[in-house]
């Protein structure tokens, strides 16, 4: 595959508007800039591992035909428990179901991710787990945690690198993961199929 790298000139887009992905890509020192899809996130009939996975495609291949030069990357993250897909909570009584239902309890954080090459072929798509355990929470301390409004635009209605830490006792798997990008396993396919030459970059040293 004889495609152009990353670089300043030909940066990666993220289609997507998440700040926390934003930053996770600005911790990385890769040339990105931001295209956000405007696909909706709505579950569908499907797995949680085939949601996120193909929410992922859908995000990248929504921008890809205004970056036609450039390689696209697109996520989706969802929170699960009991089988069930915690998305983002529409209020406040959501934000408390959610949060009760997490208290005490492991629930799972799947990552889905997806690559599309500069010719608009989609050359690598990976699911990536966590298990996250959340301590057993008092009702005061939900209340309080909501009416800090970061459970809002959160899966599974809370932030492991905000506020929300508070709750977490651990966590088995990748932690950027649940922030909302695994790096780890996002830089191994970049350099894998020659979005990069290597990793770390060089030019990224001040």
């Amino acid at each position: 595959m004889n495609l152009n790298t990353i670089s300043k000139d030909n940066p990666l887009i993220l289609a997507s508007g998440s700040p926390r992905r934003k930053t996770l890509l600005e911790q990385l020192q890769i040339p990105f800039r931001i295209e956000a899809s405007e696909i909706c996130e709505k579950s569908r009939s499907a797995s949680a591992s085939e949601l996120v996975k193909f929410l992922a495609t859908d995000k990248a291949n929504s921008v890809a035909k205004k970056a036609p030069q450039n390689w696209i990357l697109g996520a989706d993250t969802v929170v699960v428990i009991d089988d069930l897909i915690l998305g983002k909570p529409e209020d406040e009584a959501r934000a408390k179901e959610m949060l009760e239902k997490l208290s005490g309890r492991t629930h799972q954080v799947l990552t889905g991710f997806s690559i599309i090459a500069p010719d608009s072929s989609v050359v690598h798509s990976e699911v990536v787990f966590t298990k996250v355990k959340i301590k057993k929470l008092a009702s005061e301390e939900i209340e309080a945690y909501i009416q800090t409004g970061e459970p809002f635009g959160k899966a599974g209605s809370y932030a492991i690198q905000g506020i929300g830490a508070f709750m977490v006792e651990s966590i088995s798997g990748s932690y950027t993961n649940v922030v909302g990008l695994p790096l780890c396993a996002l830089v191994k396919a970049l350099v894998k199929f020659g979005a990069l030459h290597s990793y770390p970059l060089v030019s990224s040293r001040t």
